[in-house]
C-alpha cells in the first residue's frame, strides 16, 4: 500500500527552508579525500565495483559498532563490494582508518564517501549513481527521502542495530506521520532489544518485519594488536597507576582534572591519559590542562609521559582502544555532563573494570548487564570519582576481578552478528 507523501513534503519543505544553517554546519564536516559535493549526491566516484552494498553509519561510535559487520558482509559475500558511507568528518577519519586495516584484496571493495544531504533530488542522484542491491541504516539513521528513493527505484532497506532511546522516542512521536511513512518503506529492522522494537512499532513499523536480535555492540572485533600496544605503553610508564578517560566532551574534562587532583593526594604518581571525544577539541583540551598548571605530554607529538607527566592527552583517531589497554581503569566520557554517555563496551571487552558519570541512557540497554556483573560501576562527581579509582588501585585484584566480568558478560551476549547476516541475507536473495 502506497504510503502519504504530504509528510514527506512538508519535510522537505522544512529543509529547504533551513537550507542555509544546514549547509554552514555540513560546510565544516569535510576532510581533504572527500568533495562537498558528495552532500548533493555528486562526485562519488570512485565507486566500489559493483554489485554493491550500502552500508551508512552517522559517526565515529556507529563506524567502530558496525565493523564486525562490515567485515563479516565482506567475508559472506566475496563478490559484492560495500560502500561506506557517514555524515560527520571524524566518521569519514574512522572509516578511512578502518579500510587501511582490511586485507589488502577487501580494501578494493570497501569504499567510503559522505552521506548526501536529505533533500529530495541529492536522495535521487546518489541511489541512482550508487544502485545498491541492499541499504543498510545502523541505529537510528532514518532519512526519509533517501529511504523514499531507495523504495523508487526497488532498493530494500535494512535498520540494523536498531535503537531508539526514551529522548529520542518522544521527539520523533512529535513527528509521527513523517516517521510512519517512512517506517513504512523499510523492508527489515533488527532492533537491539525489546523495548527498542517496541518504541519502532509506536511509530509506525509493522510487527511483520521487526526483528529483536541484540546488539551489535557487544560483537567487538579482536582487538590483540591493541591490547599488545596499550601494554608497551603500560610498561613504559614503569608500574604507575593509569586511568584512562575515553570519549571525553567539552565541560567534562575541567571534571575529570578536578577529579585526578583528588587522586594524586592518596597516589601521588597517577597518571591520567585524556581522550577527548571530537578532534577538533585535542588543542583546547590540551590549553586547559596547562592553564590549570598540569605537567601535559601530548600522543600527537610523539611526547614521552616521563615520570613528571601527570596528564597524558590522546589527542590521535583510530587509537582510543590501545589507549584503554594502556590503563589499569577506563573512564567513558559524555556521561558526567548530560550527553547520554558512550560505548562502555569499548573497555570492557578489554578487560578493564569501567567507570561512568550517571547519563548513560543512550547505552542503557549495554549497560545494565555490566552492572549486574560488577564490571562497570556509576560515579555522579569528581569525589565520588577519585573514590572509586583510588579504592581500585588499592586492591588491584577487585580491579581485575571487574575486568574479568565485563569479558565475560561480552561472551555471553554474542549472536547479534550472525543473527543480522542472516536477515539481511534473505534481503538479498529476493
Amino acid at each position: 500500500m502506497a504510503t502519504p507523501a504530504w509528510p514527506r513534503l512538508a519535510y522537505s519543505a522544512a529543509l529547504y527552508a533551513l537550507s542555509p544553517l544546514i549547509g554552514w554546519r555540513i560546510w565544516r564536516e569535510q576532510v581533504p579525500t572527500c568533495s562537498r559535493l558528495q552532500r548533493l549526491g555528486l562526485r562519488l566516484q570512485p565507486l566500489p565495483p559493483a554489485p554493491r552494498i550500502w552500508l551508512h553509519c552517522a559517526s565515529v561510535g556507529e563506524v567502530r559498532a558496525a565493523r564486525t559487520l562490515i567485515e563479516g558482509l565482506l567475508e559472506r559475500y566475496p563478490s559484492h563490494s560495500l560502500l561506506l558511507t557517514t555524515m560527520t568528518a571524524t566518521g569519514a577519519q574512522q572509516s578511512q582508518a578502518l579500510i587501511s586495516e582490511q586485507a589488502p584484496s577487501d580494501q578494493a571493495r570497501l569504499t567510503h564517501c559522505f552521506l548526501p544531504l536529505d533533500f529530495p533530488g541529492a536522495a535521487r542522484r546518489f541511489v541512482r549513481s550508487v544502485q545498491p542491491e541492499l541499504a543498510i541504516l545502523f541505529e537510528t539513521e532514518l532519512w526519509p527521502n533517501l529511504i523514499h528513493a531507495c523504495r523508487q527505484q526497488d532498493v530494500p532497506v535494512a535498520v540494523v542495530n536498531g535503537r531508539l532511546s526514551p529522548r529520542a522516542f518522544k521527539r520523533y512521536q512529535r513527528l509521527r506521520p513523517l516517521m510512519a511513512s517512512t517506517l513504512a518503506e523499510v523492508s527489515w529492522l533488527a532492533a537491539k532489544s525489546t523495548a527498542d522494537a517496541e518504541r519502532f512499532n509506536a511509530l509506525g513499523c509493522s510487527t511483520d518485519i521487526t526483528r529483536i536480535v541484540g546488539s551489535l555492540k557487544f560483537e567487538i572485533a579482536s582487538q590483540d594488536r591493541a591490547c599488545e600496544e596499550g601494554e608497551n605503553l603500560l610498561q613504559e610508564w614503569e608500574g604507575r597507576p593509569v586511568w584512562v578517560a575515553g570519549s571525553t566532551r567539552e565541560d567534562e574534562e575541567a571534571l575529570l582534572l578536578k577529579a585526578h587532583r583528588q587522586l594524586l593526594k592518596s597516589h601521588p604518581d597517577a597518571l591520567l591519559v585524556l581522550v577527548p571525544r571530537h578532534p577538533q577539541r585535542f588543542d583546547d583540551v590540551a590549553k586547559l590542562c596547562q592553564t590549570e598548571g598540569w605537567t601535559l605530554s601530548r600522543r600527537s607529538q610523539q611526547q614521552p609521559a616521563t615520570k613528571q607527566t601527570q596528564v597524558y592527552l590522546g589527542d590521535t583517531l583510530g587509537e582510543l582502544a590501545t589507549l584503554y589497554s594502556a590503563g589499569q581503569i577506563a573512564f567513558v566520557g559524555g556521561s558526567l555532563v548530560p550527553l547520554g554517555g558512550h560505548n562502555v563496551l569499548e573497555p570492557a571487552a578489554l578487560g578493564r573494570p569501567v567507570l561512568s558519570g550517571p547519563s548513560i541512557e543512550n547505552f542503557a540497554d549495554v549497560a545494565e548487564p555490566l552492572q549486574a556483573a560488577g564490571a562497570l560501576s556509576l560515579v555522579d562527581s569528581p569525589d565520588t570519582l577519585a573514590e572509586a579509582l583510588a579504592d581500585y588501585f588499592a586492591d588491584p585484584e577487585r580491579a581485575q576481578q571487574a575486568g574479568r566480568a565485563g569479558r565475560a558478560v561480552m561472551e555471553t551476549q554474542k549472536g547479534a552478528l550472525d543473527r543480522t547476516l542472516t536477515g539481511l541475507g534473505l534481503l538479498l536473495s529476493r
